[in-house]
């Protein structure tokens, strides 16, 4: 049996770009965790038929939905996606292409009403039905600009209606598509943009309540890109780091500012944070922190010549002068030659491997 409803198609812009020239292990979590974005955004009971790659097909049987209903929709998924791009990007450590070309990626919205059904294969709903073949056909069209919200005339024309957001645009185009001639509205979605901001990021760090303990330099024959990518690579560091002999429970499989994780030591175990990242030109600093802050170890690289990198691990305490006292004691010594043995041990790893910030 056929019904009527609306058919909704947000689409991921820049997609085929992004996962033909991007780091393929990295470019398939943030292209989950930007559709699961777009389902967690519905808000006006729009049903999942399927996910599409770059896109999420929803739709609902019933009457036509209202202007500002649809909009609304609209405008809030659009803008919660572009938050979680600039998530990504104010918080990101990882230099792989994927996670750097994240920023560039945007969404477009195909909005049709018609006639179609649903069949089952297996648990799964599927649609079927000439509005729907139309609704897939619309996302190829000769809009230039990949940012925008596309109406057709079956659904409503906003062109005619009056209190629209200033955001809104109209200008208007047309289809051949299976059912003929097709004749839609559009409006772009960029200055939607100019709103939307970054989540604050959770103070990490010590400030200036911290004084180096220990610092230990070493030049290593590798780009700084391939020693990052070790670095940020959890499943890496009990190969190099001296004492550690796994590392897991990471909140994120993407290394960036905020992600926890717990290193395993021979005779203990303690959990860090991704604190802090900075890039000027081709120096890089990243820096972890323990969960109770009160230390702090910084990761420094700098270019020491072609694909040779200067690598500096610089540990601070919290400011306290008896565990100043016990670590410079104690503990100093024992650290310095554990830095030492750790750098010698990722120039060794950097010649075994081959990491790049493309794979």
């Amino acid at each position: 049996m056929s019904n009527n409803g609306l058919l909704f198609i947000p689409d991921i812009s820049g997609f085929t770009k992004f996962v033909n020239e991007t780091a393929i292990e990295h470019s398939r979590y943030i292209i989950g965790e930007l559709l699961e974005n777009i389902i967690n955004s519905n808000q006006i009971g729009l049903t999942v038929s399927e996910v599409e790659g770059d896109a999420v097909l929803f739709y609902r049987f019933g009457k036509t939905p209202s202007l500002e209903e649809v909009y609304r929709q609209v405008e809030g998924m659009f803008c919660n996606f572009q938050k979680q791009l600039k998530n990504y990007e104010t918080r990101r450590a990882c230099q792989c292409s994927a996670c750097t070309a994240a920023i560039n990626l945007s969404l477009k919205v195909i909005t049709h009403y018609g006639e179609f059904s649903t069949y089952n294969v297996q648990k799964y709903s599927k649609l079927i039905g000439k509005d729907v073949i139309v609704a897939h056909q619309l996302l190829k069209n000769d809009i230039d600009l990949h940012e925008y919200w596309l109406v057709t005339n079956d659904l409503f024309t906003p062109k005619t209606s009056t209190d629209l957001p200033e955001w809104m645009t109209w200008q208007q185009g047309n289809k051949q598509t299976e059912k003929g001639e097709v004749g839609f509205q559009y409006s772009m979605l960029s200055s939607l943009k100019k709103r939307v901001q970054a989540d604050p990021i959770s103070d990490l760090e010590l400030g200036d309540n911290k004084i180096k303990m220990i610092s230990e330099s070493k030049t290593i024959d590798a780009p700084s890109m391939t020693i990052l990518s070790v670095i940020g690579n959890f499943s890496l560091r009990p190969k190099w780091m001296e004492g550690i002999t796994s590392v897991d429970q990471a909140s994120h499989p993407i290394n960036h500012i905020g992600v926890k994780h717990r290193s395993v030591f021979n005779n203990r175990e303690m959990v860090f944070y991704s604190s802090s990242f900075s890039q000027n030109n081709d120096a890089f600093s990243y820096s972890e922190t323990d969960e109770k802050k009160e230390s702090l170890t910084y990761f420094i690289l700098e270019k020491a010549g072609d694909k040779k990198t200067r690598l500096t691990l610089d540990f601070y305490l919290k400011k306290n002068i008896i565990s100043q006292i016990i670590f410079q004691l104690h503990q100093k010594k024992k650290m310095q030659d554990s830095f030492h043995r750790s750098l010698l041990n990722l120039d060794k790893l950097a010649k075994e491997i081959n990491i790049h910030p493309t794979v």
